[in-house]
């Protein structure tokens, strides 16, 4: 991603190329994006299936710059926060000073982006106590010690024992308790970095750098309290993550980097369970309005700024609506916990999609009800009831 001040001002103007491409690939397998943040050449994005919107809650998006004194974003982390189920997750992407020498500062600039997610005023906790912190960028981590033929060769020959021994985070991870407490996977794949451009040759340049890993994926998991200073303190079992895949991908050639993929599996009990808003299409149409009652938990607190949208499925991200309805100006009738407003539908044109409903919260800055699928009825279907007023075929 290029990272120049042309493209820093150009991204705040408009939407990112990754975030469309992304949502095209994504939104058709049902797919929404979530959050998003970007801080000059790093972007973090956050897409989840529609039915898990009500259960993810955005708590903050921080970016943390550590160039130019900690004044310029071409160095640091950008951090997502956010609720699932009612756990805590943060997710971190980053980039590290590059360089064989610069393992120090490397080290420095990870605990100073750690140190810096704190979150004042939120009622959220350290992020150490998070139940899961998702932490990948290009670490720019090197191969110490060992010489440039040697380490060419080993990776000609698949033999990376003695690569793994001199890499630069697994030698810090063995020294750093705090360190080793983030999990990766076994480097099982060639050295991601530093390749010529358009190739699947390492540096050919001058420079000739050697090949390290580069593009890390790591994760923590909270430690329970232990019942005795010699009990050892284990995760959380009814939140646990197994990693599935971890592979770099030698097809792609437009960077001097091998993109790399972590697959995992989640596996949680849920803190919560049941949405803060229950949303119903009553299936009473006119040919311009439709009927939706939604009720409320206890817990929730509405805001006048609250608003709920009209979905085709396979939409991209939460302003992707086709109507929309501000709860407070449409309410038509509200009793015993239940509320009804109309939707305006009369500029949808005819079709067989299916449709879903949305609320959005504005204090919780989140969607926290969703209804089932729906079929919005043709207005050739709404017949004259003996009144005179429209009426749906079911």
């Amino acid at each position: 991603m290029n990272c120049g001040i042309v493209s820093l001002l150009s991204d705040t103007a408009f939407e990112d190329l990754w975030s469309s491409f992304f949502m095209d690939v994504l939104s058709p397998l049902s797919f929404v994006k979530v959050s998003y943040i970007r801080m000059q050449g790093l972007l973090l994005l956050v897409f989840a299936k529609y039915q898990h919107l009500p259960f993810i809650q955005i708590l903050s998006t921080k970016s943390t710059p550590t160039g130019l004194f900690g004044f310029w974003g071409n160095k640091g982390g950008v951090n997502i926060c956010l609720k699932l189920y009612g756990y805590y997750v943060s997710i971190i992407n980053c980039h590290l000073p590059p360089h064989m020498a610069n393992n120090d500062q490397r080290l420095e600039h990870f605990d100073r982006i750690l140190e810096m997610q704190n979150f004042e005023g939120h009622n959220i906790p350290n992020i150490l106590d998070h139940d899961l912190i998702l932490w990948f960028g290009d670490m720019n981590f090197r191969i110490e010690d060992l010489g440039l033929h040697y380490v060419q060769e080993s990776i000609e020959n698949r033999s990376y024992t003695d690569l793994w021994q001199k890499d630069q985070l697994s030698t810090a991870k063995r020294c750093d308790p705090l360190l080793r407490e983030f999990q990766e996977g076994p480097l099982l794949f060639p050295p991601t970095y530093k390749f010529d451009k358009n190739s699947n040759n390492y540096d050919t340049s001058e420079k000739k750098r050697k090949p390290a890993w580069t593009d890390r994926i790591l994760w923590r998991l909270k430690r329970q309290p232990s019942a005795g200073s010699h009990t050892p303190r284990l995760p959380d079992p009814h939140f646990y993550l197994s990693l599935k895949s971890y592979i770099s991908h030698m097809m792609y050639t437009i960077s001097d980097h091998k993109p790399v993929t972590g697959t995992f599996d989640l596996e949680l009990k849920p803190l919560v369970s049941v949405p803060l808003i229950t949303l119903v299409p009553e299936g009473l149409w006119t040919a311009k309005d439709m009927l939706i009652s939604y009720s409320l938990t206890k817990d929730f607190i509405s805001s006048s700024w609250d608003w709920i949208g009209l979905y085709k499925v396979g939409f991209r991200h939460i302003n992707d609506y086709v109507s929309y309805v501000w709860v407070s100006d449409n309410e038509v009738s509200c009793s015993d916990g239940l509320n009804q407003v109309y939707i305006n539908i009369g500029d949808i044109p005819e079709t067989e999609d299916q449709f879903l409903l949305c609320y959005y919260s504005n204090s919780l800055r989140s969607v926290v009800g969703i209804s089932n699928l729906f079929k919005i009825q043709p207005h050739a279907f709404l017949e004259k009831d003996p009144l005179g007023e429209a009426q749906p075929q079911i």
